[in-house]
């Protein structure tokens, strides 16, 4: 084991001296406060969780979702280099129970158990294009804001169904 992170560290620094690393890590974490930036104002956004070269996002959510313990996080993705939207519980029980709200939902039924993190994960942006920005930014957002509507909505009519 020793042996195997010494190996590790020591490709880890090789590819630090190189400088993409850095470089490439500075802009998506810029990149990530731009998208937090233009966030739209119907929607509160929390600080932006950097995590350990996996995964980077922010939450954001509205009334609705604060008041059922939810809330919905951009993530970077980074091992598949792509945006996605995660829908996340305060805690387990909240996860787990919407998990079993949401796991033949449309979004969920190609999975067989809940996501390590979230209950529900979509891929918004799986081509990142930084000689596109602007598009992309766009696009991230537009994709974002409806599926997070559209899940809102359908959890908003099961639970008037149960009423």
């Amino acid at each position: 084991m020793e042996k195997d992170i010494q190996k590790s560290i020591e490709i880890y620094q090789q590819q630090l001296k190189q400088g993409d690393i850095q470089k490439a890590y500075f802009t998506l974490m810029k990149y990530m406060g731009t998208l937090k930036a233009h966030f739209p104002k119907s929607y509160h956004t929390g600080n932006i969780s950097y995590g350990y070269l996996d995964y980077t996002y922010f939450p954001f959510f509205n009334t609705y979702l604060r008041e059922h313990k939810l809330r919905f996080g951009v993530v970077l993705n980074h091992k598949d280099m792509q945006f996605e939207l995660w829908l996340m519980g305060q805690n387990a029980t909240i996860q787990k129970e919407y998990w079993e709200i949401l796991k033949n939902s449309k979004w969920n039924r190609h999975l067989n158990k809940m996501p390590q993190y979230s209950v529900l994960e979509v891929v918004i942006e799986d081509h990142i294009d930084f000689y596109n920005e602007e598009s992309m930014t766009d696009n991230i957002l537009y994709r974002v804001t409806n599926y997070a509507k559209e899940i809102q909505e359908y959890l908003e009519g099961i639970e008037n169904n149960d009423h």
